[in-house]
């Protein structure tokens, strides 16, 4: 359905939708949660749907047959609109009664060229077989491309996956793609289509943190990089995101807060008490907050609504704090992937992006090897222990294309917020 409301809505296609199951009423229902309005595409002339209702008993295999009576009805119906584009659903209804296999291939052949004589673009969608792609193990030999599609549950977490399986004349990925369908109709999120093509920034920004941006060559980030800000609980890892959104908004940038930990409520009251306003900045429309549990979404849910977010606020910067808590939603390999594809997506756009992620094991850096070579920037944040107090220490493990410090900074927690002090020398 979406493949005609965009062909008419984007590129000024009228379209045909002939169904062998579900009827007008129903169609337009179902469809409206993705914001297709088809009855009014069909009161403007650009749309017909036609219902061909086939009741068990209704076929019956007699003799010789042919599909002229759908080639009539069909045609009437592109010549209604001017038509580009069909799509018929599901057709292997119309063949339940017919056992001549033959028959029913050329019949199926003969149906694809009359489609291509009438200059018109056709979708023909088939139930999975027993065995076989489709019900009648047919349509996928006299089609010029089939597409696969395949509903699975992994962890109590459902994900539609999409395949290419033949395209004639034309080269085409054949792995997996995770699809989702939402309020926007169907998002294709392919990580194997990623290309390192995004152009890399010059510009400097400030982390928001004075003593960090002295660590990194005395300037900040590049814009338009990565930042992952590790450690154990309590740290301050949340504490230098809000420093580094607070920054961009008083640079009057546009800030997006992805938590999925804590409220927008209860983030804004904790970081009153190290002196950062950030309800100011959302009061000023600059900063916005997205606060979901990890398990209320899958992950390809969650980077879709990411997406969405981003495209339709248009931020400068992008905090997801903390990135760990998505380990809940999938292993680790899926969750590398999606963050893959949100690295570049945001890298693509141009937007500087910090990541916080918990280490459950003090002292432990294995928790992000897995996205470790995604990020431009890695900063530690660790506790340490001595003169009986616990000292709060901080350091760049590694940060591409600028000089950077390699020294451990002590850092305290005040009414000023988050400052880094002198270089951290252990009790003896």
């Amino acid at each position: 359905m979406e493949f005609l409301v965009r062909g008419i809505t984007e590129f000024g296609e009228p379209g045909v939708f002939v169904s062998f199951e579900e009827t007008v009423d129903e169609l337009v229902q179902n469809v409206a949660s993705m914001g297709f309005d088809l009855q009014q595409l069909q009161d403007d002339n650009l749309l017909v749907m036609d219902h061909v209702q086939l009741a068990p008993g209704d076929l019956e295999e007699t003799g010789a047959w042919d599909l002229s009576g759908l080639f009539v009805r069909l045609g009437a119906a592109i010549d209604e609109v001017g038509a580009k584009r069909v799509v018929l659903d599901t057709i292997e209804t119309l063949f339940g009664a017919f056992d001549d296999v033959a028959t029913l291939r050329a019949e199926l052949r003969r149906l694809f060229s009359w489609l291509k004589e009438r200059g018109v673009t056709a979708i023909v969608t088939g139930e999975r077989g027993d065995g076989s792609l489709t019900r009648h193990g047919i349509e996928e030999y006299v089609s010029d491309c089939v597409i696969v599609l395949d509903h699975r549950v992994n962890g109590q977490t459902s994900t539609r996956r999409l395949r290419v399986l033949k395209y004639r004349g034309s080269l085409h990925g054949t792995n997996e793609y995770p699809f989702l369908i939402g309020r926007n109709g169907v998002s294709v999120l392919p990580i194997t289509s990623i290309g390192l093509q995004h152009r890399a920034s010059h510009q400097r920004v400030s982390s928001g943190v004075d003593g960090l941006d002295d660590m990194l060559g005395g300037q900040g980030l590049f814009r338009g990089s990565s930042v992952l800000i590790s450690g154990t609980a309590g740290t301050g890892k949340s504490t230098i995101a809000a420093q580094f959104c607070a920054a961009a908004c008083a640079r009057g940038e546009r800030a997006l807060y992805f938590a999925f930990e804590e409220s927008e409520s209860q983030i804004i009251r904790n970081m009153t008490s190290v002196g950062i306003d950030l309800q100011h900045w959302v009061d000023e429309g600059l900063l916005h907050f997205r606060c979901v549990r990890p398990s209320l979404l899958g992950l390809e849910a969650h980077l879709a609504s990411m997406q969405h977010l981003v495209s339709e606020f248009g931020p400068d910067v992008v905090v997801m704090d903390p990135i760990s808590d998505l380990l809940h939603s999938g292993d680790g390999d899926e969750v590398f992937e999606m963050l893959t594809r949100e690295v570049d997506y945001l890298k693509s756009s141009g937007v500087t992006a910090l990541f916080t992620s918990l280490n459950v094991a003090r002292d432990s850096e294995s928790n992000e090897q897995l996205i470790g070579s995604l990020i431009d920037t890695w900063v530690m944040a660790k506790l340490e222990e001595g003169d009986g107090s616990r000292h709060r220490v901080i350091y760049v493990l590694k940060s591409r294309g600028m000089a950077h410090s390699h020294e451990i900074r002590e850092f305290v927690l005040s009414h000023e917020g988050l400052e880094i002090t002198d270089v951290y020398r252990p009790a003896s």
